[in-house]
């Protein structure tokens, strides 16, 4: 797929109120580890945690209200126009408010893989059929409150062949700037050298693409 925009951003759309209700609400809800779409939601062993956090070491929290999809979701839309890319999406998985502490980070990885979901226990499951297409980073944070803890994508999409290009994704340093971009496109959190550095992630899943 050739593509005229890799990723789309909007600078301090999100209002800091609502930013602060999020990370408040965040708060209050117990965390858990994140894990990569390998492991799924079974319990790891020992060794299994120590391989998973040289991947990825930060705390999630699930949440899934509609006050903050509306706050969220226009922009989705409108980058899915402005940008040019035009896919075809009609649900959103819930939303994953994520906690990088000091030394924390997300090595390089992308959002979407090509098996579709399958639920064998729940032929209605909304998402059964879809992958992800689009997904959304909303930064909670103000950049004065933590240090590192970047986001870069690398847009030759991890293809050894093609010469490396790597963008800091700047824009959204702001607190309530949101960056929205096709699941597929390989990206990382760098590891946070001081303070905590708190977003929330919404990916948006439609049919693969033909």
């Amino acid at each position: 797929m050739n593509l005229q925009n890799y990723c789309w951003w909007f600078q301090s759309a999100i209002p800091e109120r609502i930013c602060d209700e999020i990370v408040k609400y965040g708060k209050s809800i117990s965390d858990q580890m994140a894990v990569t779409g390998g492991y799924g939601n079974k319990k790891l062993n020992q060794k299994q945690v120590k391989d998973l956090k040289k991947k990825r070491n930060s705390n999630i929290v699930w949440m899934n209200d509609r006050w903050i999809y509306k706050e969220i979701q226009p922009y989705v839309h409108q980058a899915n126009t402005s940008a040019g890319w035009n896919f075809h999406w009609d649900f959103s998985e819930n939303c994953q408010f994520t906690k990088y502490e000091k030394g924390q980070f997300y090595d390089w990885h992308c959002d979407s893989w090509d098996k579709p979901y399958f639920n064998q226990n729940n032929p209605q499951d909304p998402t059964n059929g879809k992958i992800r297409k689009l997904s959304v980073t909303v930064t909670l944070s103000d950049p004065k409150e933590y240090k590192g803890g970047e986001l870069e994508f690398d847009f030759r999409n991890m293809d050894p062949d093609k010469k490396r290009n790597v963008l800091k994704c700047t824009e959204i340093l702001p607190k309530g700037s949101l960056v929205v971009f096709p699941s597929f496109v390989w990206h990382r959190v760098c590891p946070v050298k001081k303070g905590s550095r708190y977003s929330l992630v919404i990916w948006n899943l439609g049919y693969p693409f033909k």
